[in-house]
């Protein structure tokens, strides 16, 4: 007799059963999956992509830089900022929390509070960004509003977000001094060099005395409450103050909306009537930016200005020429406007000038303090006198 070991015979009378059959492969990935593995491929272009958008949405839809609901909104994020970035500076000073022991709320909060901190600081640097985007003219501030758009950006950059605490300060260092630029002049209801020291002063405040409330309490944090909170806020400080010196930061709380030249402006029970001879075609013109001057004509410069409720003050209108394209610019008149806050399409004035010469012109709205809030360009010719019709329009 021979014996197979190992070898499983069935027993005599019973059929063996054939092998399970083998699953199919799935060929197509399901649709959900197909757009996880989208997004974790084009991760970074999807993210600026949806900043861009975002940020457009919201200049269209954000509300009056005076509205109650926008500055309530502002102060209850500086606030969670501030409360949990406090309470993470604090952590250093004893152990580590351990999350298994806490309550769910608690764990939850310690998981994710470093991605709601990046959530509201970008919401307030977007809001901000927008203020100063709309308050300001892009050839003179743009380089203000790049930096503070570059800042914006760096929030969502995760080398930049693991510099942890000192760049989270600074972040909100520049945050509460652009609440306090905003809100100082709004209340105030001027603008100038001493409301403008004023704003930075507050702005300073609550940070510097929460630095100073942290080391009362505990001497040992005064090294890393200088290095963390006070010196971030100063080197924001020194960023803010060099930017008015140079003037290119936006002169908020004012914008101009509209600005345009024009043959006649005149005051009517139906608004001010706006007189010019551009084509339809040239759409992209407010007026006549190619002014076409016959004997006796006037030029008219016409602007809006928004400014918060009871915001009174003044404003200068400088104009300046240039005969060539190589001149420089030269100041040809200037004239002192005031200006009465509160109109939901912004305070209406015009000037004009009846001593003039061809060339490049230049109008440009500024403070009392030379900061720019606007500006228009446009070429005048000199023509002989001759029949003409003028389209009228109606602000």
């Amino acid at each position: 007799m021979t014996s197979d070991e190992g070898k499983a015979t069935a027993p005599s009378g019973t059929a063996t059963a054939p092998p399970p059959a083998t699953q199919p492969e799935t060929v197509a990935a399901p649709s959900v999956g197909r757009l996880r593995a989208y997004y974790d491929r084009n991760e970074h272009k999807i993210a600026i992509a949806a900043f861009i958008g975002g940020f457009v949405v919201d200049i269209l839809t954000v509300e009056r830089i005076d509205s109650w609901f926008t500055i309530g909104q502002q102060v209850l994020y500086l606030t969670v900022i501030t409360l949990a970035l406090m309470q993470m500076f604090l952590e250093q000073a004893g152990p580590a929390p351990v999350p298994e022991g806490m309550l769910v709320i608690r764990r939850w909060y310690h998981r994710y509070r470093s991605a709601i901190l990046h959530f509201f600081l970008g919401t307030l640097l977007n809001l901000y960004a927008i203020f100063f985007f709309k308050s300001s003219s892009l050839l003179v501030s743009f380089s203000f509003l790049g930096v503070l758009v570059l800042v914006l950006i760096a929030n969502e950059t995760p080398r930049l977000k693991a510099l942890g605490l000192p760049f989270k300060f600074a972040l909100l260092s520049l945050c509460f001094l652009s609440f306090f630029a905003l809100i100082v002049p709004t209340v105030i209801g001027s603008l100038g060099t001493a409301v403008f020291l004023t704003s930075i002063l507050l702005g300073c405040l609550p940070l510097a005395g929460l630095a100073w409330w942290a080391m009362s309490r505990s001497p040992e944090l005064l090294p890393k409450a200088r290095r963390q909170i006070l010196v971030p806020l100063g080197l924001v400080l020194i960023a803010y103050l060099v930017s008015y010196l140079y003037k290119v930061t936006p002169p908020v709380p004012l914008s101009i909306p509209f600005m345009g030249i024009y043959h006649f402006v005149e005051r009517t029970e139906e608004g001010y009537r706006l007189s010019h001879e551009r084509p339809m075609w040239r759409f992209w013109h407010n007026g006549d930016q190619h002014f076409y001057a016959q004997p006796g004509d006037r030029v008219y410069v016409f602007f809006r200005i928004f400014s918060p409720s009871r915001f009174s003050d003044q404003v200068v209108v400088r104009w300046y020429l240039k005969k060539e394209v190589t001149d420089r610019w030269q100041l040809q008149d200037q004239i002192p406007i005031k200006i009465v806050g509160g109109r939901e399409q912004g305070f209406r004035g015009y000037g004009f000038k009846t001593n003039y010469q061809a060339g490049y012109w230049r109008v440009r709205v500024e403070t009392t303090d030379g900061r720019e809030i606007g500006r228009i360009h446009f070429t005048l010719a000199t023509l002989p006198e001759a029949p003409r019709i003028f389209q009228v329009d109606i602000q």
